[in-house]
């Protein structure tokens, strides 16, 4: 049994969907790409959520979308095509899931738009 597949017996994680499709990749090392809408609360604004994920887990993000207005008190939202290595990916989807993020979002970009 892989370590990934360990971890996933001993945690039970929000994102089952996300971990069920990057744990059917044969290859972890293979580079693949989520799709995901995350939930930046307000006391997250002014932290550089984002840019951790590439930072520290070496992934490449494309913010494909945004609704964040200057100066508010309120959440915002940003819809990311987030690619690397399915270890990285996994890795990247727990620190977001370790700030409490909303996160939603589909496994696979070939689609046809955003599910919610």
């Amino acid at each position: 049994m892989t370590a990934f597949n360990q971890v996933q017996l001993k945690t039970k994680s929000k994102f089952s969907v996300f971990s069920s499709a990057i744990a059917s990749i044969h290859d972890k090392n293979q580079i693949t790409q989520i799709r995901v809408c995350v939930y930046i609360p307000k006391s997250y604004l002014n932290e550089p959520v984002i840019s951790r994920l590439i930072s520290d887990y070496g992934l490449i993000v494309n913010i494909t979308g945004a609704m964040l207005e200057a100066n508010t008190d309120s959440a915002g939202r940003f819809d990311l095509e987030i690619r690397g290595s399915v270890a990285q990916i996994n890795h990247g989807i727990a620190y977001l899931e370790s700030l409490n993020l909303k996160i939603i979002g589909k496994p696979h970009v070939n689609g046809d738009s955003w599910s919610y």
